[in-house]
This record gives structure tokens, sequence and C-alpha cells, in this order.
């Protein structure tokens, strides 16, 4: 094998984690001093690396150059045994999770450890805005958010939600599918429809109140709608 073929090899690999939501552009830059647009251009095939900035690479990735020589499915089976045993996915506020698309260092409260097999992303093709959006986060519910959704969702649960899924999957067999949507300023989390331009959120208590969400003229309701919830990991 020579040196294009390695190099292909670590853009493919490097695709692959981002597209799971284990990784992104600003991260890795970070994660090896190399420039976003470095880093963005090498990953659109416009640029080449240099046996430095592989390195570095390699490196931050926890990978090593045999993990690029080996066939795929060898490769797959080297990276499950190593850096992907865990996913660490960053707990934010309401705010950062509505509104910021990469997660920076300032705005993580604490970093929650899961083993690799506690997510497990539907393949999806995000809304063109979303694309470069970090793709999970956790957010923590206080009571008062939690009222309605009980036990689904207890007081104090730690809910990591998929950002990049944020169209309703009205084929989705039951059990429904539970959202995070921007309601004002604030994130609710609830079953949703869609009808009559309004987002319609449902809890799980049929006692509690159901609320509409208007859905502006010339906007889409994907517009209003976080993300999916992927976990609830409840106090206990």
């Amino acid at each position: 094998m020579n040196f294009t073929q390695i190099h292909e090899r670590l853009r493919v690999e490097l695709l692959r984690r981002i597209q799971r939501g284990r990784l992104n552009v600003s991260l890795l830059s970070r994660q090896t001093g190399l420039g976003q647009s470095h880093v963005s251009n090498f990953l659109r095939q416009k640029r080449h690396l240099s046996l430095d900035a592989m390195d570095r690479i390699l490196r931050a990735q926890k990978m090593a150059a045999n993990d690029l020589l080996s066939g795929p499915r060898e490769r797959e089976s080297a990276i499950a045994t190593s850096d992907e045993q865990t996913d660490s996915v960053p707990v934010v506020s309401y705010r950062s999770a509505l509104s910021e698309p990469i997660i920076r260092p300032p705005a993580i409260v604490s970093m929650m450890p899961l083993p690799a097999d506690a997510l497990q992303p539907i393949s999806v093709h995000p809304a063109s805005s979303r694309q470069a959006w970090q793709r999970f986060v956790a957010v923590r519910i206080p009571a008062p958010d939690a009222r309605g959704m009980e036990p689904v969702i207890m007081p104090e649960a730690l809910v990591v939600i998929d950002r990049h899924c944020n169209s309703l999957d009205r084929d989705r067999p039951s059990p429904p599918a539970l959202y995070a949507v921007r309601n004002g300023t604030n994130l609710s989390l609830r079953y949703l429809n869609f009808r009559a331009n309004r987002l319609i959120l449902r809890p799980r208590d049929e006692h509690s109140m159901i609320e509409l969400l208007e859905v502006e003229p010339g906007r889409k309701p994907n517009e209003l709608i976080v993300g999916r919830v992927a976990l609830v990991l409840n106090q206990v």
C-alpha cells in the first residue's frame, strides 16, 4: 500500500466518525493544533496532509498506522476495541443545546461517558443547516420540565439529544419518538404531531396540557425541533 492509499483511508475513517456524531472539524482542529480550514480542505479532498499532520491526527484519535494498513473488517474490529469503547457526550445548558452548532469548552457543564453501544444513531440526512452541528448533546431536566413526562423522564434526568434528527418520523412504529422542541426560550420534551401549520406537543400524562406551537409562514416545523431524544438516564 502506498502513501496516497493510506492518506485516503485516514480521510474516510475521519468522515465515518464525523457521520456517527463522534467527531467534528472544530474538535479535530483543537485536538491536533491544525487550522479548521486545513482539516476541512483535507476532508473535502482539496489538500493533502504532511506526515507530521497525519501523525498528529493519529495520536489525537488514538489510532495506529496499522489500523490504516489493515483491511476494512480488521480495521473496524480494531477501532471497536480501542477508542470506541465509550462515547463522551457533553452535558450543556438548554441555551447551548438550542443554539450552539459546535459546543465549545466554556459551554460544557460536564462530560457524560457512555458505553459504545448506548447510542445507536439511525441513518439520517440532516438539513443543510444542521450538517455542521455537533450531533449529540445532553441536558439535565429540572423537575418542572419533567412534569407530564414521568416516568419516562424523571426530575433531574440526563437526556441525550440527537440534533441531526430534526424531522418528524411519521412512519415510526410504536412507541412514538420523543423530541426536544424549542418552546420560546425554553426546551420542551414531548411527542410531536404536525397539523394545520402547528406543532402539537403531547405529554405522556393524558391529564397534562397539550401545547400548540404556531409555525410562522415561510418557516418549516423542523426549525423548532432541536432533535430526537436518543437516550434518557433517570436518576436512581
